[in-house]
């Protein structure tokens, strides 16, 4: 198949708007063009994307590639396109199973090792996905914030490699169980906390550098509004 389609999604704020990668593949000398107004960690990429694929141990298509990120009226950036457009390349170069990438989002940025590494913005893209039913790809670094939209489907990766032998069925991936927040005990009470009160703290200073007991007495004044 020439023709892969893939879906992630850009950061605007707090708002996490869809965007389908369209991956061709067509005769002619090689080269890569990328559209869909990408700004200039997008455009590069290209390189990255390469890099990973070759790196995993796949190969790249030496034909004449097209990437287009709808809608193109939306601006993109960032690295977190990276994974989705290294799965529309092996799907449209029958490296991996187009199908498997229906009702699936992607989010990554790949390593030029082949690795997966977190971005930012995870949470709202969770929400969104959600929303649509559809299970979310992310980072391992990542999992514990996609999680916090319950109720969603989380797959955690860490390369490439793994993510590519999950869709082949050759060693699926088990969706990440969260292990919800860690709970972080309080420290106890400081004086440095304490604001003013330079001769109170002064004398518990002493009291407890000698030892030495201590009273203390609260005065509370009333004030009359007329």
């Amino acid at each position: 198949m020439s023709l892969a389609i893939v879906l992630s999604r850009a950061q605007v704020g707090v708002e996490a708007p869809a965007v389908t990668v369209e991956c061709h593949l067509a005769n002619g000398l090689p080269a890569l063009t990328l559209v869909g107004l990408p700004e200039g960690a997008v455009r590069e990429s290209k390189d990255r994307v390469r890099s990973a694929i070759l790196n995993s141990g796949f190969q790249f298509p030496a034909r004449r590639i097209t990437l287009n990120l709808a809608p193109a009226d939306l601006p993109k950036d960032g690295g977190r396109f990276d994974l989705a457009i290294a799965l529309g390349l092996l799907a449209a170069s029958a490296q991996l199973p187009a199908l498997a990438l229906q009702e699936v989002e992607c989010l990554g940025e790949l390593a030029l090792s082949g690795g997966v590494r977190p971005i930012q913005g995870v949470l709202p893209a969770a929400l969104a996905a959600r929303a649509q039913g559809h299970t979310l790809i992310v980072p391992a670094a990542n999992a514990e914030e996609a999680c916090l939209a319950s109720g969603l489907r989380v797959i955690a990766v860490t390369d490439l490699r793994q993510l590519v032998a999950h869709f082949n069925g050759q060693a699926p991936i088990a969706p990440y169980v969260s292990s919800g927040l860690l709970h972080v005990s309080k420290p106890y009470p400081d004086l440095s906390e304490v604001q003013g009160q330079t001769a109170a703290k002064r004398a518990l200073l002493v009291a407890a550098a000698g030892a030495h007991n201590l009273l203390t007495l609260w005065y509370v004044t009333k004030h009359s509004t007329p």
